[in-house]
């Protein structure tokens, strides 16, 4: 894992959003076309801003969405497909999203996505660390063995909790108890992660993920098997490791 620290969130999000760009386009001249995942939340809007500044194009570009609430509905302010939607996907016009969408069904999204990602090669992934180390929506104790594709999970209270600090919700009777995740699995079999955990909420989950050993309790320890991950964070976020 190389980690990158940057003095603020936005130089992190243009190191970030440069180092996406540079697999996507790599992908795009080797393959003719290029997978990208893209995670949410409040710890990557300025990375997703700086990615929409990069010469990419779109249109030979797919996007795979990383989670979502069971129970939400997509016209609400904490939905991922929204968020995905306003703040990026609208502005680039890709070649195809593939969005967890549980409206269609659990079992029938789940089936789908299963059938699209099989025998896909996803290039580069642009992911965060939960305040509670979580990748995706795989909280603690995260599901290392499992081998399916996207995974419905019971959401814990750190980061349910996140979310209510963060402001999507009004309180945390408002949050869903569960959601569907891509799996730890399917997130490993990425070609490369970029990793963009800026702020110092996110100090304790940095100083977790990088000095304790692999583990499912910090489920972003086992990025460290990864042959080809990038942490990108800023000097708040960088506060608590020694490097």
């Amino acid at each position: 894992m190389e980690i990158i620290v940057s003095q603020n969130d936005h130089i992190l999000g243009q190191k970030a959003a440069s180092k996406v760009s540079h697999y996507i386009n790599e992908a795009i001249k080797l393959n003719g076309i290029a997978r990208l995942i893209l995670a949410t939340g409040a710890s990557q809007f300025t990375t997703l801003d700086a990615l929409l500044k990069e010469k990419i194009d779109w249109s030979k570009v797919e996007i795979f969405h990383l989670d979502e609430y069971i129970g939400l509905e997509k016209d609400h302010p904490a939905s991922f497909i929204k968020y995905l939607n306003d703040r990026f996907v609208s502005k680039v016009n890709p070649k195809a999203v593939h969005y967890v969408d549980p409206s269609v069904g659990v079992n029938e999204i789940i089936e789908q996505l299963t059938h699209t990602l099989k025998d896909v090669q996803i290039d580069c992934a642009l992911m965060g660390i939960g305040e509670n180390g979580h990748i995706a929506f795989n909280d603690p104790p995260a599901d290392f063995d499992t081998k399916e594709t996207y995974i419905k999970v019971k959401l814990d209270e750190g980061c349910r909790n996140q979310q209510l600090r963060e402001g999507w919700f009004k309180d945390l009777d408002a949050i869903p108890t569960h959601a569907l995740t891509m799996s730890v699995h399917q997130i490993m079999k990425t070609k490369h992660i970029v990793l963009a955990v800026p702020y110092e909420v996110k100090r304790e989950a940095v100083k977790n993920t990088l000095e304790q050993e692999i583990n499912p309790n910090v489920p972003a320890t086992i990025l460290k098997k990864h042959p080809s991950v990038y942490l990108y964070l800023d000097t708040e976020s960088a506060s608590g490791i020694n490097l």
